[in-house]
């Protein structure tokens, strides 16, 4: 079973940039970009929790 990521859609809808959403989460852009485009192997649930918190 596939986790389907819809970060990009989100952040369209809360009107919030990836910088800015890297920098509240506290992760680096590079690594939001990888979460966002579905590149991302694994998340650590913290951050994973940090990202539902903001969007």
């Amino acid at each position: 079973m596939a986790i389907i990521i819809n970060i990009d859609v989100m952040m369209a809808r809360r009107k919030i940039s990836l910088g800015e959403l890297a920098e509240r989460v506290e992760i680096t852009p590079a690594n939001l970009s990888i979460l966002k485009n579905g590149k991302a192997k694994a998340i650590r649930f913290s951050t994973l929790e940090a990202i539902c918190r903001e969007l």
